[in-house]
């Protein structure tokens, strides 16, 4: 961490330079192969018999432009990139839709994959063609989301809306200005506006009746949206959807996300376990937009505290990150972290360890 990232990381919380680990991409290089990243770990042994997803592959895509803009000469973010690339060019069919799974054994077993994971990998892209490191890798990033944009108006998962729109917004800063997909950001923001006001009742400010996964990622996509529209809708929408899952989701400064063993639904309570990195990722993307935009130092604080999630600052007081293979905990359960070191999870925790370094230095 930068002199200056560490004066400004005083001025918000104490939170020294010492408490974040050392850059260790062992256990990411430990899953990859020349095919891409396998999904699932056995422990920190590669889980071959789970094969390989877009999903992470799209993270791990995401993962190396970030570790790239962190240090332009790092080699191994740059070896790893094409791999990442690669895997998402095979795994677009004609028609430009994505599938998703990947036996090890190189079968593709569907014929289309979720929303969800199209939406993921938009995102990934979106942010190789605004600050990829290489003019080759961008091209071929803006061929495969040209082959896949036409879709992107059909979607209905909110998620898969949410992440799409993050990744329009990162294509049209690139091409500033760009009308034309600035109106598919307006017609998916406005679907999720929609959304929020037909769940949001008195104490639950809201998309959905529940909250579950990725949460933080619909809020942040209103976020991206309204600073490529300047919508004060999508900003005061945002932000007050933003206030509302912080309420959930931090206890005494902690961050706690919501349990995937039962969730939260509207008028319930919500689940404490099991609790999943990618959600504290999102918390995490969500903080560093929030500060991009309004300035405000309150958000860079939230930001190192739902990070300090993976480093022991959690409901255990353990930590799902591990020095030893660089690789994060699958979980934290009722009464231990999930001991696979999946790709998920470790993905999660450099996206995060990255987004910090660079938030704290903007």
């Amino acid at each position: 961490m930068t002199q200056e990232a560490v004066s400004m990381a005083s001025n918000t919380i104490p939170f020294r330079s010492d408490q974040m680990p050392d850059l260790n991409f062992k256990h990411i290089v430990n899953l990859t192969d020349l095919t891409g990243i396998i999904q699932h770990a056995l422990f920190s042994m590669p889980n071959r018999k789970e094969g390989y997803c877009i999903d992470d592959n799209a993270r791990a895509l995401f993962f190396t432009v970030l570790a790239c803009k962190f240090n332009r000469k790092d080699e191994i973010a740059q070896s790893l990139l094409p791999v990442y690339l690669g895997f998402i060019h095979f795994m677009q069919s004609d028609d430009g839709y994505f599938c998703n799974f990947l036996t090890y054994a190189k079968e593709i077993t569907e014929h289309r994959g979720s929303e969800d994971s199209f939406g993921r990998t938009m995102m990934a892209l979106g942010f190789l063609i605004n600050e990829g490191p290489s003019h080759f890798a961008v091209k071929t990033g803006q061929e495969i989301f040209a082959k896949a944009y036409p879709h992107v108006s059909s979607l209905v998962s909110i998620r898969g809306m949410a992440n799409s729109i993050i990744g329009i917004c990162q294509y049209i800063k690139y091409h500033y200005p760009d009308d034309r997909k600035t109106e598919m950001v307006v017609t998916l923001s406005d679907k999720m506006i929609a959304m929020y006001k037909a769940s949001k009742r008195p104490g639950w400010s809201w998309f959905e009746p529940v909250l579950t996964y990725d949460n933080a990622m619909l809020p942040l996509a209103l976020l991206n949206a309204y600073e490529i529209t300047q919508d004060e809708e999508y900003l005061t929408i945002g932000l007050e959807a933003m206030a509302f899952l912080e309420s959930k989701v931090f206890v005494d400064d902690k961050c706690r996300p919501v349990g995937n063993r039962g969730w939260y639904e509207r008028g319930g309570k919500p689940a404490q376990f099991d609790q999943q990195g990618i959600d504290v990722m999102a918390m995490v993307l969500l903080y560093q937009q929030a500060f991009r935009i309004t300035r405000d130092d309150q958000y860079l604080q939230r930001m190192q505290q739902a990070y300090q999630w993976f480093i022991g600052e959690n409901d255990l007081g353990l930590s799902l990150y591990d020095t030893s293979t660089g690789g994060c905990a699958d979980g934290l359960q009722e009464d231990a972290v999930n001991l696979n070191q999946g790709a998920e999870s470790t993905l999660a925790y450099w996206i995060s360890h990255m987004v910090v370094v660079l938030g704290l230095s903007e």
